[in-house]
């Protein structure tokens, strides 16, 4: 959509057209929300005043990048938003060259741009990089480091700084608290000190409208001390909803041709006056009823995450020393009601994993049990962390693994099917998996009784229930939940089990099932027991199958020269799309009703 030669009054409508499409499908498909509706005005002036087809677009998360992508020929497409096949609800260059870079995880915009503008500076193009990012992604330490390399080499950048004083939650540490908070620091009441002291007081008598206007500028220009410290320019605060006042801006500083930060204040849910101002409610919805705002809610089992509260809460209850940390996720991996019952002992750090790792490390060593509750995708930022500062000193911190397996609509960035492999390899690591909500419960409690670093690993949504009856955790001990009488074994890891049952309930043989419970370490005795009984084993887990558990099983089998045929149903060597999880798992060919068919 060519905007650049529309009038003021015709993009005002369009803004408005554009919150009404993007309203009406998320409030029939579910999807971002509030974030999205609140950048609609600065999505139109970036699309106004820059060249995407030429200009990098980087939009930080990209959760806020559903107007972009109405104004980039995807208007009736939009239909499809976070659908099976269809449009990602994240920037994706796959789908359109106006996507520059694929993004789901936060504050990797300006490190991005920075790379984009060193290399339009090699290649003598006049282009220059545009970044929209949010508050909450100034909570995280990239974007620092970033920030510095731009201000020393001084390339053309233009940073758009969406504060909506909010992220996914309420922002901790975040920008907008530090701006509003700056004004009270020893530096700003130092130099009013002594504006009040050199200036004011030489004034003669009725000097109180110069005073209030030395005042006034000095809270204009406080807000950009951060960035101008660091070389770069700083413009605002604007009005982020102000079209004209945005343009215009933004013109200014795209020929200022060095970097500077355009800070824009505006309010999340813009145009639906019901999801304005929210926190977390309004941020990723599912389908609701536009005319009031209420949502279509399906009913359904108790979450695993729900679940996992409601156990670490007992856990706390039960041991004063049982300490917890999330980041920007407290409702989301339910740390939410730990924080209320326990505010002195669970905290939200905000979008900086590795420094939540590392926190609580250190209160491990002073003798605390910390739980570290973050999504399996977000984990991967703090792998170091974990390495370097948990495992290499063997301390008993606790990894709650949340949304681990396929999560559907958010797709490739967001599937939790690293977690085994990226930390099966890691000396001192124990991991271990409830199948179902009974053995979440046990698996909280057996947690804090290890003296070394370990991981749980658990579904989004509801775990499917079985008959069979829970048994506490042993360290390293597998359990046989069903003898067989052919040559097969189903080995289940986790939520696997319920599959591997399923499957057997499909299946005309009588097959023996595992529960594997761990896969690190893994039960040697009993698996070479049952070696001798079945000949054929199938693996059910929801993970990568390079490095998962099917490859620690071979590893294993292979050390003890024990002959087996192995086959692993866990996700193949490619990342895995967006869409709901049941329809993804279909064209997986991972449901029981199609696993049956692969089974001889």
């Amino acid at each position: 959509m060519n905007i650049k030669s529309r009038n003021l009054g015709q993009l005002e409508e369009l803004c408005s057209d554009i919150r009404e499409r993007i309203i009406d499908v998320v409030s029939r498909n579910g999807g971002h929300f509030s974030s999205t509706l609140g950048a609609v005005e600065l999505t139109v002036a970036m699309h106004k005043v820059f060249d995407v087809q030429k200009d990098p677009f980087i939009f930080d998360v990209s959760h806020q990048c559903y107007p972009h992508k109405l104004l980039t020929g995807r208007w009736e497409e939009f239909e499809t938003i976070r659908q099976f096949r269809g449009l990602s609800g994240f920037t994706k260059p796959k789908e359109s060259s106006a996507d520059y870079f694929v993004a789901g995880h936060s504050s990797t915009s300006i490190s991005l741009a920075v790379g984009a503008a060193k290399a339009i500076k090699l290649k003598k193009e006049k282009r220059i990089p545009v970044v929209m990012i949010g508050d909450g992604s100034m909570t995280a330490g990239m974007v620092y480091e970033a920030l510095n390399e731009l201000g020393d080499i001084k390339l053309p950048v233009v940073i758009i700084l969406n504060d909506n004083e909010m992220s996914i939650a309420k922002p901790i540490g975040s920008i907008s608290k530090y701006l509003s908070k700056i004004l009270a620091g020893k530096f700003y009441q130092s130099f009013r000190e002594k504006i009040d002291r050199n200036i004011i007081q030489k004034l003669p008598e009725g000097a109180t409208y110069i005073a209030k206007k030395i005042e006034e500028s000095m809270k204009l220009i406080t807000p950009g001390i951060i960035f101008e410290e660091m070389g770069i320019d700083y413009i605002g605060p604007i009005d982020g909803h102000n079209l004209e006042e945005i343009i215009e801006t933004l013109e200014i500083a795209k020929a200022m041709n060095k970097p500077v930060i355009v800070h824009a204040r505006t309010v999340k849910g813009k145009g639906y006056s019901i999801a304005e101002g929210q926190h977390e409610h309004w941020h990723g919805v599912g389908p609701f009823n536009k005319d009031n705002g209420e949502f279509i809610k399906k009913v359904s089992a108790k979450s695993a995450t729900a679940v996992f509260a409601d156990a670490l809460v007992n856990l706390a209850t039960k041991y004063d020393n049982v300490v917890g940390v999330t980041a920007a996720m407290p409702s989301g991996t339910g740390i939410d009601k730990l924080m209320k019952e326990f505010p002195t002992r669970f905290w939200d750090v905000a979008i900086a994993e590795q420094h939540a790792v590392t926190s609580m490390a250190a209160m491990a060593k002073e003798g605390f049990k910390p739980y570290i509750t973050i999504y399996s995708t977000f984990l991967q930022r703090g792998y170091d962390q974990i390495i370097h500062d948990v495992c290499l000193m063997s301390l008993p911190v606790v990894f709650a693994i949340d949304r681990a397996g396929i999560v559907g609509n958010d797709g490739e960035t967001h599937q939790g099917a690293f977690d085994i492999s990226y930390l099966r390899f890691l000396p001192n690591m124990v991991l271990f998996a409830p199948r179902d909500e009974e053995t979440l419960n046990l698996a909280i409690e057996y947690s804090y009784t290890l003296d070394k670093p370990c991981a749980i690993r658990y579904p989004r949504g509801a775990f499917t229930p079985l008959s069979f009856k829970a048994t506490a955790f042993e360290f390293g001990k597998a359990e046989l939940l069903k003898e067989g009488t052919s040559n097969k074994l189903f080995v289940g890891y986790g939520a696997g089990v319920s599959r591997a049952c399923e499957t057997q309930e499909l299946h005309k043989e009588d097959i023996a099932i595992l529960d594997l419970r761990f896969v690190k370490p893994l039960d040697k005795e009993l698996l070479k027991q049952l070696s001798k009984k079945y000949n054929d084993w199938y693996i059910f887990s929801d993970s990568q199958k390079q490095g998962g558990v099917g490859s620690a099983i071979l590893e294993f089998l292979n050390e003890e020269k024990i002959n087996i045929n192995l086959t692993s149903f866990e996700y193949e060597d490619h990342f895995i799309e967006h869409g709901d999880t049941k329809v993804v798992e279909e064209s997986l060919g991972l449901l029981p009703s199609l696993l049956v068919n692969k089974i001889n």
